[in-house]
């Protein structure tokens, strides 16, 4: 058997069935998640206390590889980190796993927002582990910078923040459908 065959297989194997109060549960968190988001006017939701925590960790993980790898590290790390989470969980079809890893993959991506849009103002307090003399700046000043498109911060952040806003809400919507009948992957 061909290897694509072997995952797509894989694939079609049926999901964890999501129960009917599970589904009222999981929904009612993330309905809640969404309107404190939504109304949050600080930039900064109790979950990117995590997430600081996860993207600095990056910064050390990746700066073994090198400069550039380790100014990179803080925001893939972010990103690695429920990514790898959801393919874990979609590897054993549990469903709710897979929801709630990919809703907070999406949610890195106000997270990151919020930092690209300070790319030029730089109001943020920057954070770092170890020496603070040792940081060479504001990440995404530095990126945006490299790439000449430090005066478009805020327009790409606005479009990282609709990213993120869209990939909420569609692993809400894929929730929902999943968890109102259909147990199959092509439903998720």
């Amino acid at each position: 058997m061909p290897v694509w065959e072997g995952w797509k297989a894989l694939w079609e194997q049926e999901w964890e069935p999501v129960s009917k109060a599970a589904l009222v549960g999981w929904l009612t968190f993330y309905g809640l998640f969404l309107l404190y988001a939504l109304t949050n006017r600080g930039g900064f939701l109790l979950i990117d206390h995590v997430n600081l925590i996860v993207h600095e960790a990056g910064h050390l993980l990746f700066g073994w590889f090198g400069s550039t790898p380790g100014l990179w590290g803080g925001t893939l790390l972010e990103l690695l980190v429920p990514l790898a989470l959801a393919v874990h969980f979609a590897y054993h079809r549990q469903t709710t796993g897979v929801a709630f890893a990919a809703f907070f993959f999406f949610e890195n991506f106000l997270y990151i927002s919020v930092y690209m849009a300070d790319a030029r103002a730089q109001v943020l307090p920057l954070v770092t582990v170890g020496a603070s003399d040792a940081v060479e700046g504001h990440d995404w000043f530095l990126l945006f910078s490299r790439w000449g498109i430090l005066e478009h911060d805020v327009s790409i952040a606005r479009v990282v923040r609709i990213l993120g806003w869209l990939g909420m809400l569609g692993t809400v919507g894929g929730l929902a459908k999943h968890g109102a009948g259909r147990r199959s992957a092509a439903a998720f």
